[in-house]
């Protein structure tokens, strides 16, 4: 079976790194670090390979300094990476960067099957991995909490929303975007990250896609346009009054009372 997974390398800002006036992200300074949603997938994608066999293909969109997402892969267990980077990537919004890993991971041939994470925290859209199965023309589910069963012909899992849990079928090959809170990542292994250091990274720029018209890709080929960022307004902290009925009762007659 051949198992793809998608990861990016993301910012580890907080509010304090974006610039109130001009509502740009500083970025100077930050550490970029995986994103976590991410490593949800690269273990569910891991997992499936111990059950059935095969190989684990990450694919990372990206900077020069996203190797090292694809190095963290390696330490886990990944079995290839590679590297989605060229300048006419640049600007993508969901649509482009959902056209270009379609490009990218077509290049690579067929995959069974594809995992994602369910959101990045930079962007935050969840939008990727839906119009990436849509490009490809598989089937897609999202809010995948377990996967139940591994067969010839596809897979059976639970899918869980904060309104229903039911359990799906989908045939092979099929897209799954996986929830963080029911998956624990394996930690990096010593010896894999030291073999994971001499692997070669599988460099995909615009010249090696099917397509290599420019004007499908980064902003060019974007529909949408960030008009203006900015960080949620502040609010005073508040804490939190543990008290018994009678109290409560008191402490609301006072409120009532001095209002």
């Amino acid at each position: 079976m051949r198992i793809a997974v998608c990861m990016k390398q993301v910012p580890a800002y907080s509010e304090g790194n974006m610039d109130e006036k001009t509502g740009v992200l500083i970025r100077s300074g930050l550490e970029n670090i995986v994103n976590v949603y991410d490593l949800a997938a690269l273990e569910v994608a891991l997992q499936v390979r111990e059950a059935a066999g095969g190989t684990v293909t990450v694919f990372t969109m990206g900077p020069e300094s996203a190797q090292s997402v694809l190095r963290e892969a390696f330490a886990r267990g990944a079995d290839e990476g590679c590297l989605v980077c060229d300048k006419a990537f640049a600007g993508a919004d969901v649509l482009a960067t959902s056209y270009t890993l379609m490009q990218a991971m077509n290049s690579q041939g067929k995959f069974d099957l594809i995992v994602c994470g369910r959101q990045t925290t930079d962007g935050d859209t969840a939008q990727v991995s839906g119009e990436l199965a849509q490009w490809l023309g598989i089937p897609h589910c999202n809010w995948v909490s377990e996967l139940q069963e591994l067969r010839e012909d596809g897979v059976i899992f639970w899918q869980k929303t904060d309104a229903v849990r039911r359990e799906i079928e989908a045939a092979w090959p099929c897209l799954l975007s996986v929830e963080k809170s029911s998956v624990t990542p394996r930690m990096p292994s010593l010896k894999l990250k030291i073999a994971g250091k001499k692997k070669t990274i599988i460099r995909i720029g615009l010249e090696d896609l099917e397509d290599q018209n420019p004007e499908h890709y980064g902003l060019k080929g974007s529909a949408t346009r960030v008009k203006k960022i900015f960080p949620p307004e502040k609010v005073q902290r508040q804490a939190v009054r543990r008290m018994d009925g009678n109290e409560a009762a008191r402490y609301i007659a006072k409120i009532l009372e001095n209002g």
